[in-house]
């Protein structure tokens, strides 16, 4: 039973939950609060018109199937399905620029589980648009842009945080969804633990002469991977992780120079290739928030954990953190419980501290194995690329951890 004396406290808060942060984590957690009855304030320090902008983010993104079930059940995937492209089968490969790949690979075919495709390509700019779009269209979101939180405060039975603008905004809990340097942690005394890895991650698209078949591609190389992933139409996103003096060198090319230094490391099996649109570089790192919590704040997305995206699953770890705040908050509300209370928070850190720490372990291990020349590991590897294509039980297993479907999945991305 709700507490009474809790009631009279939390009478004149603003809002149920205040997050911070509108880049994509955010918005996604304010549309699945709000349609679960919560009220929410989203601030965001850029200006909705600039994320709106078609050339305001280069990046696509691998939405594996479960987070494309959570984007369904808050009403964004109808909005965005057209320009989603399905990811049919996934080819993994070793080797060097200019030599082709190794002979020993990693297969995997879709066809392999039930549920259909193991994810989606989207690009950032459908992507964003879509969750603008419907936050202005919920009554129960009210979406501050252009603002910058400045100081947040613990209060009896809520919180405060004080924007740049001078405005204060009370509620019941307040969520991190502001990146890497969350300044929600960092004002929560949160420590974070991580390094970099000397590599930069080089995005943009290209056209290509054949059809890529839905095919997405991740081929190993000394320097980092390169992942080749299809987009809609005969085009690919690129996402080319480089140590950060020759990452530096590509991006001060022209395009036609750095076509040619692409050309040998993505081959000519879909025939020509030439850019579309600009190129980007992201600094490459793995961050991970020493604590999830805090008095009265929960972090979600990178602010809680940031990894390499050699598996290319920043954003679906980042949509599960989602889904398991909004799954253990409506629990709490349907219990009666104070949805900033720590009994309450500890179950979302339980939830996912530990599968968080899974991945971060897995892609550094995976970088640092494969991002060399080493010939010792370069035999390990290929060895053990060989032996998981060879068994459909691992291989079966490998697909399903891709979409997303293995571990405990919250109500939203169950389908």
């Amino acid at each position: 039973m709700d507490n009474p004396g809790r009631g009279r406290i939390l009478r004149g808060m603003d809002n149920d939950i205040i997050i911070v942060g509108g880049g994509l984590n955010g918005p996604a957690l304010a549309l699945a609060a709000a349609q679960a009855g919560f009220s929410v304030t989203i601030i965001d320090r850029l200006a909705a018109d600039r994320r709106k902008m078609p050339d305001f983010d280069g990046r696509s993104y691998a939405l594996a199937l479960a987070s494309v079930r959570l984007l369904r059940a808050i009403g964004i995937w109808d909005t965005i399905a057209a320009d989603a492209q399905p990811m049919l089968e996934i080819k993994v490969t070793d080797g060097r620029a200019g030599e082709g790949p190794s002979p020993w690979m990693m297969h995997f075919d879709h066809a392999e589980i039930e549920e259909g495709p193991m994810g989606y390509m989207v690009q950032d700019r459908y992507l964003r648009r879509a969750f603008l779009d419907a936050m202005t269209a919920e009554s129960r979101i009210t979406h501050l842009d252009e603002e910058t939180v400045v100081g947040q405060e613990v209060q009896p039975g809520g919180v405060a945080v004080t924007l740049a603008s001078g405005k204060s905004i009370t509620g019941r809990l307040l969520v991190g969804c502001d990146g890497r340097s969350s300044g929600t942690a960092r004002r929560a005394g949160i420590k974070r633990t991580g390094w970099g890895y000397g590599q930069m991650g080089v995005v943009c698209a290209v056209a290509h002469e054949k059809p890529h078949g839905g095919i997405a591609h991740q081929f190993f190389m000394p320097g980092g991977p390169l992942a080749i992933l299809p987009l809609t139409g005969n085009r690919c996103s690129i996402v080319w992780s480089e140590r950060d003096a020759r990452a530096a060198e590509l991006m001060a090319m022209d395009d036609e120079t750095f076509l040619a230094a692409l050309r040998p490391a993505f081959g000519s099996f879909l025939g020509e290739i030439s850019l579309t649109g600009a190129r980007y570089a992201y600094p490459l790192g793995l961050t991970l928030a020493n604590s999830f919590i805090a008095d009265r704040l929960a972090l979600v997305g990178d602010a809680a954990h940031g990894v390499h995206p050699i598996a290319g699953q920043g954003l679906n770890a980042g949509l599960r953190d989602v889904a398991a705040l909004a799954d253990v908050l409506e629990t709490a509300r349907m219990r009666g419980e104070d949805i900033g209370s720590p009994q309450v928070l500890v179950r979302y850190q339980q939830w996912r501290r530990f599968d968080t720490t899974t991945l971060a372990i897995a892609t550094d291990t995976f970088n640092r194995l494969f991002s060399n020349d080493n010939p010792l590991l370069r035999t390990v590897r290929d060895i053990g690329m060989g032996l998981v294509n060879a068994a459909p039980g691992l291989r079966r297993g490998f697909i399903r951890e891709a979409a997303g479907l293995t571990g405990d999945l919250p109500r939203l991305m169950r389908g």
